[in-house]
């Protein structure tokens, strides 16, 4: 069992909880599809999940490769996600 979990936070998670919860969503998501890509251990590259103002940081341990960024994409643009395309990745 992988217990190094991303940190995931949000700006204005206290006032707007939802937030946190739709990281999360993402999260298994992207963990979804990396799994069904044969890519089990990427998301231990992934270090943090922000949720800034509809916009999805993501901070890497590791750089990612650009299949790796478009689980993001793919999970962001979802109706689980925030709906749109505004994704960042930072190492």
């Amino acid at each position: 069992m992988f217990l190094d979990h991303p940190t995931i936070t949000a700006t204005n998670s206290f006032t707007e909880p939802d937030r946190i919860e739709r990281l999360t969503r993402v999260y298994g998501y992207v963990a979804a599809l990396a799994d069904h890509a044969g890519k089990q251990q990427f998301i231990e590259k992934v270090s943090q999940l922000h949720d800034h103002k509809g916009t999805l940081i993501v901070f890497w341990h590791d750089a990612p490769t650009e299949d790796e960024k478009e689980f993001f994409s793919k999970a962001w643009a979802s109706k689980i996600g925030d709906g749109s395309t505004n994704v960042e990745h930072e190492v």
